[in-house]
């Protein structure tokens, strides 16, 4: 592998000397005609939203088949349909300056003999957040039946745009890490220019803009489902009583050019986050009636009913009603009750987790054009009255492969395993999002895990690809240091925040995607941006040679951790000396190995107390003097980096298994020692159970762990209380070790081509799933009874396969397995 790295990367240099990218080399183009369009002077204006219509007949007779192809890239956001038919929403995230096209076969939405509607709708943000980019808003799409190109942006008279003012434009932020809330007024038949030429619209002129740098999308789109809920929670009336104080959220208060929006003396309306606050239950109703068949239900004055989707889900709520006098409605929702309602506010309150629709009287279908996270939608009438025919989500999730499965004996793991693949496909819809909700942005660390996890259940890496080429393409990072890259990307840093020490896992991952057969190319093409970012740290090396006074955000978990990350952190060390070593093996560095070991050997002698690894030393009277701070996670660290091992440390390693956990008293057993959390202590320690062969207790603490998240939501959370995400992306990583240490399906070495099988000795009697490897898997299907295991086992043609038995139990292979789960 190395030697094919260097041939590459000599090869790539000497003849190809700028950024490799895959849309230089297609053959094809992504876009024949199109051109990018936006209404003119106005692609740098905040939440523009602009609907374009393009009209078009087909010549085909009703008998012959025709093939219908829409591609289309836009920033920021777009939602599509052909003859009012919902096609897709997007597009994929891309680096600054690139822009990745979207391609939809519609061929079943085409009308023969009669005129066809085109309609795409185009949120234009330009505001800097973690989720989408600050750039100038524009279109560019084509249609092209049977190889004809019968509507392109650009071509004169193929598309006329308008202001959809439906969607008030001066609103308040969803959060400090999201863009613009949706906010509605409407009347009937807003939506029927999607439909009919005949619907007049408001014209606006179109300009066109130079030519964009386009990438192929090259992940998967999603399906689009309707989910429906599964049963009628409750119902009740609100009433509104004035708070004692009103909480204003930094992404109200702190507008400015390093957060961009509207201030709140801008907006059009009061803002929807204040008048929540006023807006309490007053009588409240459970139900929990099935919502399958779901009837009518009316609501006026104060009235609402809260539906239960059975899971947290990600997508775009809707709903089909008809009001009979002016109505003012509001979708309010979140992931988890509290005290038995929907209360965000609440739970969250960095978030808007609502939209407000005011409707004249009419027949309304109603969808959101972001998409939100929630198991609970509570629909409020606040004024009017409206009979809701349907209540619906459209998912927005990756779609599902078949050949990813688990299932055994032990109905909590298989809970487990079922909410970390819901949490897998909802984060990365196009990159590795640590939360569907408060932020979908792509950060680092989340993506080390949550790429595992994709490569298990999709059986590929196109998410990969994707998340790192993003990383790969461009030229800096601004106003972010020099050769210092983003903490979450894409995304726009205008406070020039950033953790430097997040930046070490990505080089960590990238050496984890090339074990797990990633592309050669790209990691070439990360090459100087690895060099550069470790040139970065050198600055910070202090005459141990260990980073002292690393600046900005510097993060170690979510828990007392990162109270203790000056002047030298030692898990932030421990850190890089696995990124050294994981750079030294990518790219054959050997210089780069010795530094490595050479911090290893530093952080063994400063940072052990004699009974546990102590998290930071401070520098006083010019001298290095180690602290008493010490948590959970920091041994955690200390193990997982191989800085320790259980026969290096055999009294510390036994304390760690027999004394810490999820059961610990941390008031009575070690209470100096500050509890790890889920992200990511408790994710390190499965590991370190599994890599010392303790499988029997970590399925025991994994149930205590994860269940709870599981049977509650579905899915798995950030923290392990429920006070911020319960949808999180890395937490998937669970899945992955499912398959590793209950099914048994220990590695999969992907570029040589050989799986190892380990059956250990744990409490469960039967296990069967599979893990896709390309349109191929790996299927392992296993009965323990008395002293035997029957199991049956398929692999991909040309994989290798090694059986380990570390149990007491015989092996007897047969040719097929087949049980009912009790």
């Amino acid at each position: 592998m190395k030697m094919y790295i260097k041939l590459l990367f000599f090869v790539c240099t000497v003849f190809f000397p700028i950024q490799i990218s895959h849309a230089v080399e297609d053959k094809v183009p992504l876009i024949r005609n199109a051109q990018p369009v936006w209404v003119a002077g106005r692609e740098k204006e905040m939440n523009l939203t602009l609907g374009f219509r393009a009209v078009f007949p087909t010549k085909k007779e009703p008998s012959v088949p025709q093939t219908a192809t829409l591609k289309i890239a836009a920033s920021t956001l777009y939602r599509v349909f052909v003859n009012g038919e919902f096609v897709g929403s997007g597009p994929a995230r891309a680096a600054h300056g690139y822009f990745r096209v979207d391609e939809y076969d519609v061929s079943q939405y085409i009308h023969n003999d009669t005129e066809n509607i085109l309609a795409i709708e185009v949120a234009g943000y330009n505001i800097n957040s973690y989720y989408t980019l600050d750039q100038p808003s524009f279109l560019l799409s084509e249609m092209e039946i049977d190889g004809n190109i019968v509507a392109a942006t650009g071509r004169k008279n193929d598309f006329e745009a308008f202001q959809i003012k439906e969607r008030l434009q001066k609103v308040e932020r969803y959060s400090f890490q999201r863009p613009f809330t949706e906010y509605y007024r409407m009347k009937n038949g807003y939506d029927q220019w999607r439909v009919s030429s005949q619907v007049p619209v408001e014209s606006l002129p179109l300009a066109v803009f130079p030519p964009v740098k386009l990438l192929p999308r090259r992940v998967l789109i999603p399906a689009f489902e309707i989910l429906n809920p599964v049963t009628v929670y409750a119902k009740g009336t609100v009433k509104k009583i004035k708070p004692e104080k009103y909480h204003k959220d930094r992404s109200l208060t702190q507008i400015s050019p390093k957060l961009k929006g509207f201030t709140e003396a801008e907006l059009e309306t009061r803002p929807p986050s204040q008048e929540m606050q006023e807006i309490v239950t007053d009588l409240h109703e459970i139900f929990r009636q099935s919502a399958m068949p779901l009837n009518a239900v009316s609501l006026k004055d104060n009235e609402f009913v809260t539906y239960d989707f059975g899971t947290d889900l990600s997508g775009f709520p809707g709903a089909v009603l008809e009001c009979t006098s002016p109505t003012r409605l509001i979708f309010y929702f979140d992931e988890i009750l509290t005290d038995g309602d929907v209360q965000t506010r609440k739970r969250m309150a960095d978030i808007c987790n609502q939209i407000v629709y005011e409707l004249e009287p009419g027949h309304y279908t109603l969808e959101t054009l972001e998409s939100y996270t929630f198991k609970y939608l509570k629909v409020i009438v606040l004024q009017g009255h409206c009979r809701i025919e349907k209540i619906y989500l459209r998912e927005f999730a990756y779609p599902e492969n078949k050949n990813a499965a688990f299932e055994s004996g032990n109905e909590k793991l298989n809970k487990i395993y079922a909410a970390a693949k819901q949490s897998s496909r909802q984060n990365r819809i196009d990159v590795f999002m640590d939360c569907a909700s408060r932020e979908r942005a792509g950060w680092l660390c989340d993506s080390y895990y949550a790429a595992i996890m994709e490569k298990e259940l999709t059986g590929n890496s196109a998410v990969s690809y994707n998340f790192l080429e993003n990383y790969a393409l461009p030229e800096c990072f601004d106003p972010i240091p020099d050769g210092m890259i983003p903490m979450c990307y894409p995304a726009d840093h205008y406070d020039g925040n950033f953790i430097p020490n997040w930046s070490l896992w990505f080089i960590v991952q990238v050496d984890d995607y090339a074990r797990r057969g990633g592309d050669p190319a790209l990691i070439v093409q990360l090459k100087p941006r690895i060099e550069k970012l470790l040139q970065y740290f050198i600055r910070f090396e202090n005459e141990d040679g260990l980073l002292e006074k690393l600046p900005a955000w510097v993060f170690v978990e979510w828990s007392k951790a990162n109270g203790f990350v000056q002047d030298v952190n030692y898990p932030s060390n421990m850190l890089y000396c696995a990124a050294l070593a994981s750079a030294a093996r990518l790219y054959d560095n050997s210089e780069w190995a010795k530094k490595s070991e050479n911090i290893r050997r530093t952080i063994l002698r400063q940072s052990f107390n004699g009974e546990f690894f102590v998290d930071n030393a401070v520098r006083k009277n010019g001298k290095l003097q180690r602290t008493a701070n010490t948590t959970e996670v920091c041994q955690y660290y200390a193990f997982y980096f191989g800085v320790a091992t259980p026969d290096s440390f055999a009294e510390l390693w036994k304390k760690l298994v027999t004394e810490f956990g999820p059961n610990r008293n941390d008031q009575s057993v070690y209470p100096q020692v500050f509890r790890a959390n889920a992200f990511m202590g408790n994710y390190m320690r499965m590991d370190l159970l599994s890599r010392y062969d303790l499988q029997s207790q970590m399925i025991t603490e994994i149930q205590d762990y994860f269940h709870p998240m599981a049977e509650k939501t579905g899915t798995l959370w950030e923290h392990m209380q429920n006070n911020a995400s319960c949808n999180h992306g890395f937490a998937s990583y669970i899945g992955h070790v499912l398959y590793r240490d209950v099914l048994g399906i220990r590695s999969i070495d992907y570029l040589n081509k050989e799986i190892v099988i380990c059956f250990t000795d744990i409490d469960l009697e039967c296990c069967g799933g599979s893990i896709p490897i390309g349109d191929e898997k790996v299927e392992l299907r296993w009965i323990r009874s008395q002293n035997q295991i029957r199991y049956s086992l398929s692999t991909p043609k040309g994989y290798k396969v090694k059986i380990e038995n570390r149990t007491s139990a015989k092996l007897n292979p047969v040719e097929n397995i087949s049980y009912h789960n009790q």
